[in-house]
C-alpha cells in the first residue's frame, strides 16, 4: 500500500537560511500523525512543500505516490493551511457551494460536510458573523468537500478557546475513525497527546524524534518517601547500586523497572522503615520535548 506522505532529504532554503533540512518523513495509512514543534520550526513550510505551494530546494516528497506540482497530485487530499479564507459577505453554505463548483462536487456533499463539522444550523449566516471556531470548522468542511483519504491540517486549533479546541479535537478523532489519514501540525503538546497516534518532533527545521505518542514520553523512575530518609537511602544504595539512586529532598528516585515496586516496598518495610509514598513517576511529553530540543520552550 502506498504511503500517504513520504519525504526524503526534503530541504528548503531562503538565501542562507535553512528552514527545513534533510527531512525524512513517513505517514502510514489510517494514522493521525502529529507534526510537533515550536513556531518557526519549519512545520508550515513543510506542509506547503507537500501541497505544491512552495518548491523545495532539494530532496523529494510524495503525496499518495505523486510528486507535488504534478497533475492530480492533490486528488484525494484535503488541506487547511494557515487559516481559512472565504468571502465575508456570503453565507457559510454559499462559500462551500462556490468551492464545490470549482472542485466539481455536488451540492449534496456541501450539506454532508456542514453536518460533519456541526455547522448546519448556522450555514445560512454570513461568514463575517462567524466566530473564530466556526471559521475553523468551515475551513475543515472545505477540506472535506472532495471526501479526501488524506487530510493535512496546519494548527487547526490555533486561537480557539478551550471549548473550541475540544470540539476540533473531537472532529479530528471522528474523521480518523472513518479511516482517513491525518497529518496534523501543532505547537500544542496537549493536542498531540490527545489526538495523535505518532508524533514527529521538529526543531530548527530538523526532525529530531519520531515515535508513537506513548513511547515519546516513555521511561520513568520509582519515587520513594520513607522514614528515616537517611536509612532508606543507605539501604537502597547498597541493594540497587548508588548509580541507580538519587535523592531529591525527602524523596528518593530509583532507576528501576516499574515491576520492581512491590519488592522494594517489602524490603523497606522489613527493614523497619515507614513508607509513606511509593509511586511511578513518568515524564510527560512537555518534559521530553524540552529535553529533545534543548529547552526550546515555544511549545505548550
Amino acid at each position: 500500500m502506498e504511503k500517504p506522505v513520504e519525504t526524503r532529504r526534503l530541504t528548503k532554503r531562503y538565501g542562507r537560511t535553512v528552514v527545513v533540512r534533510d527531512l525524512d518523513l513517513t505517514v502510514e495509512p489510517g494514522e493521525v500523525y502529529g507534526f510537533l514543534g515550536p513556531n518557526g520550526a519549519g512545520k508550515t513550510t513543510t506542509l506547503r512543500m507537500l501541497l505544491g505551494l512552495v518548491r523545495p530546494t532539494s530532496g523529494s516528497a510524495l503525496l499518495r505516490g505523486r510528486q507535488p506540482g504534478t497533475g492530480g497530485h492533490l486528488d484525494g487530499v484535503g488541506a487547511l493551511v494557515e487559516g481559512p479564507a472565504f468571502y465575508p459577505y456570503l453565507s457559510g453554505r454559499d462559500n462551500l457551494r462556490v468551492l464545490a463548483h470549482h472542485a466539481k462536487v455536488g451540492r449534496k456533499r456541501v450539506a454532508a460536510v456542514l453536518d460533519t463539522v456541526d455547522l448546519a444550523d448556522r450555514a445560512g449566516d454570513r461568514y463575517s458573523t462567524y466566530s473564530l471556531g466556526m471559521r475553523q470548522r468551515l475551513g475543515l468542511a472545505a477540506a472535506l468537500l472532495k471526501d479526501p483519504a488524506l487530510l493535512i491540517l496546519d494548527e487547526p486549533t490555533n486561537g480557539l478557546d478551550p471549548a473550541g479546541m475540544a470540539d476540533m479535537r473531537a472532529l479530528i478523532r471522528a474523521l480518523a475513525r472513518e479511516g482517513r489519514t491525518v497529518l496534523l501540525s501543532s505547537h500544542l503538546l496537549g493536542e498531540v497527546e490527545q489526538v495523535c497516534d505518532r508524533v514527529g518532533v521538529l526543531s530548527h527545521g530538523e526532525l529530531i524524534a519520531e515515535k508513537p505518542v506513548g513511547e515519546l514520553a516513555s521511561g520513568g523512575t520509582l519515587r520513594v518517601v520513607a522514614d528515616p530518609a537517611d536509612t532508606a537511602l543507605s539501604l537502597l544504595s547498597s541493594t540497587l547500586g548508588a548509580d541507580r539512586v538519587r535523592r531529591d529532598g525527602r524523596a528518593i528516585d530509583l532507576d528501576v523497572d516499574e515491576s520492581d515496586a512491590s519488592r522494594i516496598n517489602s524490603e523497606l518495610v522489613h527493614a523497619g522503615l515507614a513508607v509513606s509514598e511509593l509511586r511511578w513517576h513518568r515524564p510527560d511529553l512537555e518534559q521530553t520535548f524540552l529535553e529533545l530540543t534543548g529547552g526550546d520552550s515555544d511549545v505548550r
